[in-house]
């Protein structure tokens, strides 16, 4: 009997999506937090507290478009033409962002503009991320295995809404970081823009929550239908209360980690409430899994060489992020 890799890879993407969302949200927080201070000292201590580790973040977006197209082709061949715009104005808000990280450092350049892009980038990149989301959860017309709605399906007040909650979510998340990396006068603020923030999350999460049942009966069964209520009630729960324990850590000044570790549990939470809304359907709510895997043979060679890769990966990030753990200050790197 063959073996059936369908799960393993699910849960390699997934990982890579996670990790991604987890990773690379703090740092685009981050360059939307930058546009709301003008201190050139504060927008330098919020640059060198994401400088070290906002390239390798990204690595997790290779992994997890190239795995899709290489394991799930036919889930790629559908994503692509239905979410055409919002991917290529993602990817070109990531690339401004880079670029500014780099030229707005040069002697002689116009910073100005170069702090212009970073913020811009960022905006673009984090709402385009929560447009696909919103695509994601709504589903895409499919016959015979294609495409058939517009180019601009993808734009409905649904998937708006969501751009929208993921700028709130990565604002949360960006300015817990800093609240865990800064010091003084810039950390404060900091607090009080990740309280704000938090209420707009929460606020997106209980509407999406109560949209996405009322405009799927599927989903609303999922969720409603007896004994899963009792099976998945503890996401909501726990959300409620990961959420009161931030709040409450963002009011005591001496727990700088505990803000950021709290952001990455409302994500876990939100992430897993997806995977409960849709599986096992990749495109939602007509191909599964198993309908867009590629050839078993595919998988299992491709899954050699990332089980080598993985690892490596994992590994390096977190020696990453134990090297810059700790505070940062601006033209000393990180203490």
């Amino acid at each position: 009997m063959q073996l059936d890799l369908v799960p393993l890879w699910t849960a390699i993407l997934a990982l890579a999506v996670f990790m991604y969302v987890l990773l690379d949200g703090f740092d685009l927080g981050v360059g939307m937090l930058f546009g709301l201070r003008r201190d050139p000292h504060e927008r330098d201590l919020m640059v060198a507290s994401v400088a070290p580790v906002w390239d390798f973040n990204e690595t997790w977006l290779i992994l997890g478009g190239g795995g899709l197209l290489a394991v799930f082709p036919l889930a790629f061949a559908v994503l692509m033409p239905a979410l055409y715009f919002p991917i290529l104005l993602m990817l070109l808000g990531l690339l401004f962002r880079g670029v500014a990280f780099e030229f707005r450092e040069v002697e002689g350049a116009r910073r100005g503009v170069w702090d212009n892009a970073f913020i811009w980038g960022s905006l673009v990149a984090s709402f385009a991320q929560g447009v696909i989301l919103g695509n994601i959860v709504q589903g895409f017309p499919v016959q015979n295995r294609q495409f058939v709605g517009t180019s601009w399906d993808w734009a409905t007040p649904f998937t708006l809404l969501t751009g929208a909650a993921v700028v709130a979510a990565y604002m949360l998340q960006g300015a817990t970081w800093l609240v865990m990396k800064t010091e003084g006068p810039l950390q404060q603020w900091s607090r009080r823009i990740a309280q704000r923030s938090l209420w707009w999350v929460l606020a997106f999460v209980a509407a999406v929550s109560v949209w996405t049942p009322l405009a799927s009966e599927r989903i609303a069964e999922r969720w409603f239908s007896w004994p899963n209520l009792l099976w998945f009630s503890p996401v909501p729960i726990l959300t409620a209360a990961v959420a009161a324990l931030l709040y409450t850590s963002l009011r005591h000044e001496r727990r700088d980690v505990l803000p950021f570790l709290c952001s990455f549990g409302i994500f876990f939470l939100a992430f897993t409430g997806l995977v409960i809304s849709l599986w096992p359907y990749l495109i939602w709510p007509s191909i599964t899994l198993w309908d867009a895997a590629a050839h078993p043979i595919s998988q299992a060679f491709l899954l050699v060489g990332t089980m080598f890769l993985l690892p490596i990966i994992l590994l390096y990030v977190i020696w990453s992020y134990w090297v810059f753990r700790g505070k940062v200050r601006a033209g000393h790197g990180y203490h």
